[in-house]
């Protein structure tokens, strides 16, 4: 038992869905559905599956090549737009024994320039319907430590509970001890909570442990109680909360 919910989906799940997805390339908008499709190749999140009807035809280049992949025959398939090319962009399915895949384009995410779920911006992979993610105020204390060095101590942190994720701490920045903290030029970026804004790495004796805090200045609405708050991978740090220790997570995790 981890001591956190874990994701139920199972790999091959397919789901229709409910959202507007958008899609640039080149400051033009080369797809436009509300007919995409939620397909899980791993347990804890979908990638789109986008109906080729709803792809800019003058966006499209076909490469002429196809394979063979466990869900059936894939066409590679580039994209053009707005000066930019991008070849290998998707694969599109030409048969597969997943009848609702049958003409529908499997994207890269990074060869977008930017995705779009209605009409707010979305971050890494889609957003996984079978996640909750809450942000809660909280009057537990957490003390978190490295090589006995305390980093930061709080009353009244902001806890981040995320579907198949360890609790996240946020802090106020008066909680945190700067004076270990190196700003690092790190950016990552969650669908959930948005792109970070701040990145620490940790200064413990000639030891700098690379990027073990951030922040987020401007997260999404719905994560809106961290914005400029401040946390820590519990994974490679000693988290104490009410004074008790808590045991680290096996794996790495996002922010």
């Amino acid at each position: 038992m981890t001591g956190y919910p874990q994701p139920l989906v199972q790999v091959d799940h397919i789901e229709p869905v409910p959202r507007r997805v958008r899609a640039l390339l080149g400051g033009e908008v080369v797809l436009d559905t509300t007919r995409a499709l939620y397909i899980w190749d791993w347990p804890f999140y979908p990638q789109f599956q986008i109906p080729a009807e709803d792809v800019d035809p003058s966006a499209l280049v076909d490469e002429a090549h196809t394979h063979r992949l466990r869900r059936g025959t894939v066409a590679q398939v580039g994209l053009r737009a707005g000066g930019v090319e991008r070849p290998g962009a998707g694969r599109r399915y030409v048969e597969s024994s997943i009848e609702e895949l049958i003409g529908t384009i499997r994207f890269e995410w990074d060869a977008l320039d930017s995705w779009m779920e209605e009409d707010e911006e979305v971050f890494v992979h889609p957003r996984n319907p079978y996640v909750r993610v809450d942000a809660l105020r909280s009057t537990r204390r957490v003390r978190v430590e490295l090589e006995g060095i305390v980093l930061a101590e709080s009353a009244a942190p902001v806890t981040v509970f995320e579907t198949g994720l360890p609790t996240r701490w946020y802090m106020d920045r008066s909680a945190v001890d700067f004076s270990h903290l190196r700003p690092s030029d790190t950016v990552t970026a969650c669908p959930y909570k948005g792109r970070t804004t701040g990145y620490w790495s940790v200064q413990a004796g000639e030891t700098l442990h690379a990027d073990l805090a951030w922040s987020y200045a401007f997260p999404t609405v719905a994560l809106a109680p961290i914005a400029g708050l401040v946390a820590f991978y519990d994974e490679k740090l000693d988290v104490f909360i009410d004074g008790e220790l808590q045991q680290r997570p096996e794996t790495h995790f996002s922010d």
